[in-house]
């Protein structure tokens, strides 16, 4: 479809609302796909969802907070290597529940429906395998997996249990990707030819800083357990607290940021990811033994796809930003551009003429000769979406998506197959960054070339 017509589409078919509204659009039906799913009994609409939470820190008490503002839902187990993460969530959510170091006697009981998995990057793969053997739903944390040869392991697994695996990254259920999507849809940038996206932090905590309490030790923290499928080494409490800055633990500010970046995008523009990845960077102020950059820019390249042209796509994370705590995605069409956050949609669109129009060019050529020609109305050039008051936020709407899976069965919004082409081109960043070389990846078969 050419620009103008595109425009002329939009702005025919398009009343853009004030406010935003969830458009309730499907994602490609190859991103959710399930092989025939074996007969089982589900939690029924009304019966209630047993939790069980295994990585009870930061992320997984956050996502445990969400998941039971979801009528219905109640923890009953959690599983953490640190006593006082066990300590704590027995203190939050009661004295009555189970808990474990060890996430397969939290498996084994027959009473948890689905289990959240917010462990370090690397357990995802393992422990959301035992889940799914064991008959549970999954809702992991991302990146899906913690290197780019476990995917397939995971997708094999969700798709030959028939249970529901959603991976979390929560934006992918927003407000704001929704309406982009469906502005998007409707030509309102023209033709897609670049998209950029930031993700900005400067105080120790943004950088991984975590704190270490003080009875961390090999008494508290089953350190064996922790280092049991990687590189065994000596206890060490900043590299159990701190695990984003370890290669061994963590997949850095592209597994952890690029991966939201990546996910949103491929939601708006029904992508299944990049054919070419280079990426640069280096570690520039928080030289704290870490082993991954603090500054990270990644570079990709789109081919032609059913949902988009062939575009370019350019990623930045930075932790030492003076600006501190600011994100965005951008879409840069031929006809305009979106900014797209979790909760608000910003649309600037050309004011020119179309620059292959010709009799228009030829018509601005012949005023010219006129100092005194007459004003005219402009168009708005900006327009804002913006949540409603009261919206209870993408993480809420994530797990929403996440229990109704549970509960009837029905294709979540990022199920495993989403999951992993959203983590493959962040895994990939990683491996240009650190092995110096461009990365081919076929979209399409989930492969590198």
């Amino acid at each position: 479809m050419s620009s103008t017509n595109s425009r002329r589409h939009f702005l025919r078919n398009a009343t853009l609302a004030a406010g935003a509204i969830a458009t309730g659009g499907q994602v490609q039906a190859e991103h959710l796909q399930w092989l025939p799913r074996k007969d089982r009994a589900r939690p029924g609409p009304n019966d209630r969802i047993n939790l069980g939470l295994i990585g009870a820190g930061g992320m997984g008490t956050e996502d445990t907070k969400t998941a039971l503002q979801i009528p219905g839902v109640q923890l009953v187990a959690a599983c953490d290597l640190y006593q006082g993460r066990l300590d704590d969530a027995r203190e939050r959510w009661g004295k009555d529940l189970f808990l474990t170091k060890d996430h397969r006697a939290l498996l084994a009981r027959p009473d948890i429906d689905a289990v959240i998995v917010a462990t370090p990057d690397h357990w995802h793969k393992q422990i959301s395998i035992d889940a799914l053997a064991a008959g549970k739903a999954v809702y992991c944390e991302k990146p899906m997996v913690h290197s780019i040869d476990e995917g397939p392991a995971v997708i094999a697994a969700a798709k030959s249990s028939g249970k529901t695996l959603q991976v979390g990254s929560q934006g992918m259920s927003s407000l704001g990707n929704e309406k982009a999507r469906e502005l998007y849809r409707k030509g309102a940038i023209g033709q897609l030819v670049y998209a950029e996206g930031y993700w900005a932090r400067n105080s120790p905590t943004g950088a991984w800083q975590y704190p270490i309490p003080a009875d961390a030790s090999e008494k508290t923290v089953d350190w064996q357990r922790f280092v049991s499928n990687t590189t065994k080494r000596p206890f060490d409490a900043t590299r159990f607290f701190r695990w984003r800055n370890y290669r061994d633990y963590g997949t850095g500010v592209a597994g952890d940021l690029f991966v939201h970046l990546f996910s949103s995008s491929h939601f708006i523009l029904d992508s299944l990811g990049p054919e070419k990845v280079m990426a640069t960077g280096g570690l520039r102020y928080w030289k704290d033994g870490r082993e991954v950059p603090d500054v990270l820019m990644g570079m990709f390249d789109y081919g032609e796809q059913p949902g988009h042209p062939a575009f370019n796509l350019s990623l930045r994370v930075n932790f030492v930003d003076g600006t501190s705590d600011s994100t965005y995605l951008r879409l840069v069409g031929s006809e305009g551009a979106m900014d797209v956050n979790w909760d608000d949609v910003y649309l600037r669109q050309n004011l020119s003429a179309d620059p292959m129009d010709a009799f228009a060019q030829g018509k601005a050529a012949s005023e010219m000769v006129s100092a005194d020609k007459r004003k005219v109305m402009l168009p708005r050039d900006t327009q804002r979406w913006s949540a409603e008051g009261g919206y209870k936020g993408a993480h809420y709407d994530h797990f929403q998506h996440f229990f109704d899976g549970v509960r009837e069965g029905k294709a979540v919004i990022e199920d495993a197959t989403f999951g992993y082409r959203a983590a493959a081109p962040a895994l990939l960043c990683n491996d240009s960054y650190f092995d110096g070389k461009v990365m081919r990846w076929d979209p399409k078969a989930m492969k590198v070339v």
